[in-house]
């Protein structure tokens, strides 16, 4: 069985369906197959993300290594 009949197949018997909490769970089950990967954030998480892509197109980064170096320094000054 092919894909498209598969599909037709399905649709057919779900136009079928009367029962509402089946057909609810079925949405379930859909919604998150299309939403695998997909990531919900906060719009304060997708601000951050904008701000953070921003100061690497103007420089405001530091290589990690660097950045490791400076804290323990700054740690064993205190």
């Amino acid at each position: 069985m092919t894909t498209i009949e598969l599909k037709k197949q399905l649709i057919h018997r779900i136009s079928e369906i009367e029962d509402a909490n089946f057909l609810k769970a079925l949405k379930t089950i859909l919604d998150s197959k299309l939403n695998e990967g997909i990531l919900n954030l906060t719009a304060d998480q997708r601000d951050e993300i904008i701000a953070s892509r921003e100061d690497v197109k103007k420089g405001l980064v530091i290589d990690n290594a660097l950045l490791d170096k400076e804290i323990k320094a700054w740690l064993n000054a205190r």
